[in-house]
């Protein structure tokens, strides 16, 4: 079994788990994404659906249910959980996994967290009709005056929390869309100076330094999802420390439709580590993809048919063997030296409606975790 001394796995993770006052106006009360995952139908021969997860529906804002997926990653080699964090102009969404149930959590120490701003637009795509465009809920750009609010919220809620996850020794932050904040800050200059800003804010606070990330793709999935043609040079002019993938298909096109086989696809993602790594003057993270299957978020009685998110190709063939396959290449990768620290992400800790979870479900049970403490290791317990 491999040492755990040096590698760092971080985990995505999707907070719709829980009740949320806005998905109350949108959904009706007491909606949360399970609804999706449990109403998933078979959408082709030998189609997988539903994913029946092993501990149930359970509520994330309850500290007592984190603190079981806490333990879980922490025994399986997983170092911390990225949760995807929105804010919007008019304020916080989906925060309450992180602020009621991870930060509240009696073994948080056990496990690092982080936060990538999910600075997209918000639609309504839970389920999503075959009807296009689809209808912005929350819009993903955000003023100075908004960005301020939210690093006062980080400032004042997460960065001083011993167990915030630090690269470099510096507190990491992650946005998602980074053409997303350019256009709501008013251009690249006034998103460099805002940034530099949020740094001296971190160090007034006496917080010490922040590492500051974005992902970078090359394919748009989501429907209001864009790229920048001239990334480098605007990487470099915005003063970052890091950029990252969210998941394989930003990159890899699925093209064999209704399934596409995931072997095939994470033999062309371990190509992309090399190429990505020398493409771009940052230092790169690489990403390792559990799997694929958007379908749940389509309406069900609707003919599955290749129209674009969600209503697209899934990742067939995706077992704990094949996924264990794909971290074995991640850390030989890690392993040549090229990415220092030597960290990777993982999509995802529960996007149980993207077909992307290492949460156990009631067929594989907990073979994806185990996959990665087979390959990584187990984080020892405080102490030890």
């Amino acid at each position: 079994m491999a040492e755990m001394a040096t590698y760092q796995a971080a985990a995505y993770y999707f907070p719709n788990y829980h009740r949320d006052k806005r998905n109350d106006v949108w959904h009706g009360t007491g909606w949360t994404e399970w609804e999706l995952v449990k109403r998933a139908e078979p959408k082709f021969p030998g189609h997988q659906q539903p994913k029946v997860p092993l501990w149930g529906y359970e509520d994330e804002a309850d500290p007592a249910v984190m603190a079981r997926k806490i333990g879980a990653a922490a025994d399986h080699g997983l170092t911390a959980f990225i949760f995807d964090w929105y804010w919007y102009e008019d304020g916080p969404f989906l925060q309450r996994a992180l602020d009621e149930g991870f930060l509240h959590a009696p073994n948080n120490d056990r496990l690092k967290f982080a936060i990538m701003w999910a600075n997209h637009d918000w639609v309504d795509i839970h389920p999503a009709q075959r009807s296009r465009p689809f209808n912005t809920q929350a819009a993903g750009q955000i003023s100075e005056k908004g960005f301020a609010k939210a690093a006062d919220h980080m400032i004042q809620n997460y960065f001083s929390h011993p167990s915030y996850w630090r690269v470099n020794e510096g507190l990491y932050v992650s946005f998602y869309e980074i053409h997303s904040l350019i256009r709501g800050l008013g251009g690249t200059q006034e998103t460099a100076r805002i940034l530099q800003e949020f740094r001296e804010r971190v160090r007034a606070a006496g917080l010490g330094e922040l590492h500051i990330n974005v992902v970078v793709w090359g394919l748009q999935i989501l429907p209001t999802e864009q790229g920048i043609t001239n990334i480098d040079e605007v990487l470099e002019q915005l003063g970052l420390d890091s950029i990252s993938s969210y998941v394989w298909i930003h990159h890899q096109p699925l093209e064999q439709f209704p399934e596409t086989d995931y072997a095939a696809i994470r033999e062309k993602s371990l190509l992309d580590y090399e190429k990505f790594t020398a493409a771009y003057k940052l230092p790169y993270y690489p990403n390792v993809t559990m799997g694929w299957d958007s379908s749940p978020r389509t309406v069900q009685s609707e003919t599955f048919e290749d129209l674009g998110y969600p209503y697209m190709a899934t990742l067939g063939g995706n077992t704990p063997g094949e996924f264990k396959l794909a971290l074995e290449g991640v850390k030989q990768f890690l392993d040549r030296g090229m990415t220092k620290p030597p960290i990777f992400t993982i999509n995802a800790w529960n996007e149980w409606t993207e077909g992307s979870y290492l949460e156990p479900d009631m067929i594989n049970g907990m073979a994806y975790l185990e996959a990665i403490r087979d390959v990584f290791g187990s984080k020892p317990e405080e102490g030890e």
